[in-house]
């Protein structure tokens, strides 16, 4: 332990030294938390819509009215056919383009039913499903509208069956709700396993590694000592990150700080073996940041972040078993989300300990030291 305890302060010493380096390990993740969950956001708005209207009715300016009332749709203007409403989605003047075909009205009071036709530009997936789901729930909605205006005026009651749901644990679709604890476990992953990686090869670049090597510690000291400053550090900024959160989206954990602390150190005893791991693989700095980038480029694709690994192939979801960030990620939202207690996570917090004992200790065995 006393050797431990020189070895700690020989490290806090090294990292407290560089002012810059804390600032930009302090500020950084600050800045990204409060700007990046603005961007991710797949809730769609101001989609560029071209209409044909063939009709000129009052059920078709009804229509258009209700479009783009709602102000998820942003009316780019009108065509005189299909072909030149086509041709503003090609220039990229409209993202949508639709089609009231002639006598709308009248065969929507005669017949009973109507055909609109939509087109989407579907170069971005994203906003061309959420854009054209938007828009077919509005055309519903309008002719629910219509429906209720023509059995109100009937003397028999139709028949009807209503849809009553609700929205548990985000109940207003706060986007910000489900995205923020996401973010901070990518910005605290990034930290934690970039600056671990970076620390030892800046020691054999530098070449004070030589000297640790000639001394009696043991590998397994020297690997601790290199992973409780940096669990330090990575506890720091996730209090910055759930004070951002608090501050900025107003986002308060619903369960118990102390399982969200007590997971993020599992978290980061795995990621900090993941760190310590790549260091002991790369010889310069430059390799370890290539090495680094590559596991969180694809944690941050796989790991549920953006996209439900749910809906990724079963191979796919095996492999995504294996990653850290995903059991953290999953631990994050219940606990913030639904108030989930240590029984809830279980399963996630014993894959995170497995998987940062095979880490850590495929570290110690690959750290080359000679006595």
């Amino acid at each position: 332990m006393r050797t431990l305890y020189f070895l700690l302060e020989k490290e806090f010493r090294q990292l407290l030294r560089s002012k810059q380096l804390i600032s930009m390990l302090l500020i950084a993740p600050v800045i990204q938390l409060i700007l990046l969950p603005l961007a991710a956001d797949f809730s769609v708005k101001n989609v560029s819509i071209a209409v044909v209207d063939n009709d000129h009715s009052t059920f078709s300016q009804k229509l258009i009215n209700k479009i783009t009332a709602g102000g998820s749709f942003k009316l780019t203007g009108y065509a005189a056919s299909y072909k030149e409403a086509l041709k503003m989605v090609e220039q990229d003047k409209a993202d949508l383009a639709l089609q009231i075909p002639v006598n709308f009205e009248k065969n929507l009071v005669r017949e009973n039913s109507e055909k609109v036709f939509v087109a989407i530009n579907a170069i971005e997936g994203t906003k061309a499903n959420l854009g054209g789901s938007y828009l077919s729930s509005i055309v519903r909605d309008f002719n629910s509208d219509i429906r209720v205006e023509w059995e109100s005026a009937a003397t028999v009651d139709a028949p009807e069956i209503s849809v009553a749901s609700s929205n548990w644990y985000n109940p207003f679709l706060n986007y910000n709700l489900y995205m923020v604890p996401a973010i901070l476990v990518t910005l605290v992953t990034a930290i934690s396993a970039m600056q671990s990686a970076f620390n030892i090869v800046q020691e054999k670049e530098s070449g004070t590694i030589e000297q640790i090597n000639v001394t009696p510690i043991k590998k397994h000291i020297f690997i601790i000592g290199k992973l409780i400053p940096f669990l330090v550090l990575g506890i720091i900024i996730f209090t910055l990150g759930l004070l951002v959160g608090r501050i900025f989206y107003h986002i308060t954990p619903v369960g118990n700080l102390f399982v969200l602390y007590a997971s993020l150190v599992v978290y980061l005893f795995a990621m900090l073996g993941l760190g310590l791991l790549v260091s002991t693989y790369s010889a310069t700095q430059m390799q370890a940041m290539s090495l680094s980038f590559f596991f969180i480029n694809i944690f941050n694709m796989m790991s549920g972040v953006f996209s439900s690994v749910d809906s990724m192939p079963a191979w796919a979801q095996a492999i995504v078993q294996t990653f850290p960030p995903s059991h953290f990620i999953k631990i994050m939202r219940m606990v913030v989300l639904k108030g989930s207690g240590f029984s809830d996570i279980t399963y996630h917090l014993i894959a995170m300990a497995l998987i940062g004992i095979v880490l850590n200790v495929w570290a110690i065995l690959n750290y080359r030291k000679t006595a």
